[in-house]
C-alpha cells in the first residue's frame, strides 16, 4: 500500500536525448526546481520540480557520460529526489554510420557499472534495445538483432532485469532520409518479426531477464510476450523507497498502444538531438 500524498513522475525525456546534449539546461531547471517546457503544440508550460511533489525521476539517454562524471553538477542536483529510474537504450550500432553521434554498445554496456551505485538499485535500470533494425548492404541482408546474445549475459551479471524491444517504424521523414543517404532499410513480415522476437525471448529467459515489447501489440499477441509500461506506476511505487504513492492511470498524452501511465515529461522537440540517428522520427535537423 502506497504512503502520503500522490505524487508525479517527471520524465527527461521522450522528445530528446536531454543527458547526452542538454546536461546544463536540465540540471539548472533540476536546480531551481522548476523547468520551462515548449510543448509539442507550440505552447509553453512550467513544471514544478520541487522535490516534495516529485515521485521518481526518469531520464532517458544513450550515453550517460554527463550523469556519470557530474556534468554542470546533474548528478549532485538529481540526487535530491528520492528515486531516479533510467532507460538506458543500447541497440549495438552505437558508432555505425545508422548511428553516428551514439557511443559504441560495448562502451556503453561498461557505462552500467557506474550507472548501478547512482540508482543504488539495478532494478532501477531499464536497458532499451530498440529499434531492431534490418537493411542491405553488399547484397546481404544485415541486422543487429544478434547483437543482444552479447548484450544479455552482461545484462545478468550487472543484475539488471528489464528490457525493451521494438522494431523501427520508418516514417516519412527517415525514408526520405534512407533514400537520400543511399540506406536500404527493410522492413520483414510480421511473421519473420513474430520470429525474431522468439528468439530474443528464449536469449531473455535463459539469462533471468525479462523482455517487454514497446508499443507494437501484434508482436506481443503473436509471440506470447508482454507489452511494456516503460513508465509503469506499480512498479515504480514499489522500488520507490518509501512506497509513496502515484499514478497508475494510463498516460493520454501517449499513442494509443502505449500502455506507460501518467508522467510529466519536460523535453521539448526544439532541443535538436545530435545522435543523428537515420531511423529518427523527431529531429527535423537530419
Amino acid at each position: 500500500m502506497c504512503q502520503g500524498p500522490m505524487k508525479k513522475i517527471i520524465s527527461a525525456s521522450r522528445r530528446t536525448d536531454m543527458v547526452a546534449f542538454f546536461p546544463e539546461w536540465l540540471s539548472s531547471a533540476i536546480h531551481r526546481e522548476e523547468a520551462k517546457v515548449y510543448g509539442p503544440s507550440g505552447h509553453t508550460y512550467t513544471v514544478d520540480l520541487h522535490p516534495q511533489v516529485v515521485h521518481t525521476f526518469v531520464l532517458w539517454s544513450k550515453n550517460f557520460a554527463n550523469l556519470i562524471d557530474n556534468a554542470y553538477g546533474l548528478r549532485d542536483e538529481i540526487h535530491k529526489y528520492e528515486q531516479l529510474y533510467l532507460h538506458f537504450t543500447i541497440t549495438g550500432l552505437g558508432g555505425s554510420f545508422i548511428e553516428q553521434g551514439v557511443p559504441p554498445s560495448l562502451g556503453a554496456l561498461s557505462q552500467l557499472d557506474e550507472l548501478i551505485p547512482i540508482v543504488r538499485n539495478p532494478q532501477r535500470i531499464s536497458v532499451r534495445f530498440d529499434p531492431l533494425i534490418y537493411w542491405k548492404e553488399g547484397g546481404e541482408e544485415r541486422t543487429n538483432l544478434h547483437f543482444f546474445e552479447n548484450m544479455a549475459p552482461a545484462l545478468q551479471v550487472k543484475g539488471i532485469q528489464d528490457v525493451r524491444i521494438s522494431f523501427a517504424q520508418w516514417y516519412n521523414k527517415a525514408k526520405r532520409r534512407a533514400a537520400k543517404m543511399d540506406f536500404f532499410y527493410t522492413d520483414p513480415p510480421h511473421e519473420q518479426k513474430v520470429r525474431d522476437v522468439m528468439f530474443l525471448h528464449e536469449i531473455a529467459k535463459s539469462y533471468g531477464l525479462k523482455l517487454y515489447i514497446c508499443s507494437q501489440t501484434f508482436l506481443a499477441e503473436g509471440a506470447c510476450i508482454p507489452q511494456s509500461s516503460c513508465i509503469h506506476g506499480p512498479s515504480l511505487q514499489a522500488l520507490h523507497p518509501e512506497h509513496a504513492c502515484v499514478s497508475t492511470k494510463k498516460d493520454r498524452t501517449q499513442r494509443k498502444e502505449c500502455l506507460c501511465t501518467e508522467s510529466v515529461d519536460i523535453g521539448s522537440y526544439t532541443q535538436f538531438c545530435p545522435h543523428c540517428c537515420l531511423y529518427c522520427y523527431a529531429n527535423p535537423k537530419i
